[in-house]
């Protein structure tokens, strides 16, 4: 009997203990697993509008046709990034508050615009809303019409 237990305790140790780690062994979980997103329901994923020619000619206070528009100066880092753009020539097309615009004129961007330099491009501005530091500083006036994409002048 006594040899028969031992047989016992033998093999069943081994497979007592082994059942006993592998139960007891902690897996690593990602801090992914334990997110619970409480606002998927609204959250909106969609694309963000985009004026066409007219709705940015009437929305924009000034509104210039340029082929000499360069990027002047950019900020990125603590706060709002911005670009500024230099307008060093250009016709004016509508205006509401200037009845002159002198040139070369800067004006701020919160995105960096897709410019080409080969075409001439319309620039749709409005006044200039906050960053007075900085506008104060540069002479700032302007700022782009904020869903306004970069159009090019039509050669007719």
């Amino acid at each position: 009997m006594k040899l028969n237990m031992n047989k016992k305790l033998i093999i069943g140790l081994p497979m007592l203990s082994m059942v006993l780690l592998i139960s007891c062994e902690k897996k690593y979980q990602s801090p992914g697993t334990y997110e619970n997103d409480l606002f998927a329901q609204e959250r909106q994923e969609g694309k963000a509008y985009i004026m066409n020619e007219d709705e940015c000619f009437d929305g924009s206070e000034l509104v210039l046709a340029s082929s000499d528009v360069k990027l002047s100066d950019s900020s990125k880092g603590r706060g709002k990034s911005f670009y500024l753009y230099k307008v060093k020539s250009g016709k004016v097309l509508k205006t509401v508050r200037d009845s002159t615009v002198d040139m070369p004129m800067l004006f701020l961007s919160q995105y960096k615009l897709k410019i080409k330099n080969t075409d001439s491009m319309y620039v749709y501005l409005k006044k200039l809303e906050g960053y007075r530091f900085i506008a104060k500083d540069r002479n700032l006036k302007y700022q782009w019409l904020k869903a306004a994409p970069v159009y090019s002048v039509e050669k007719n």
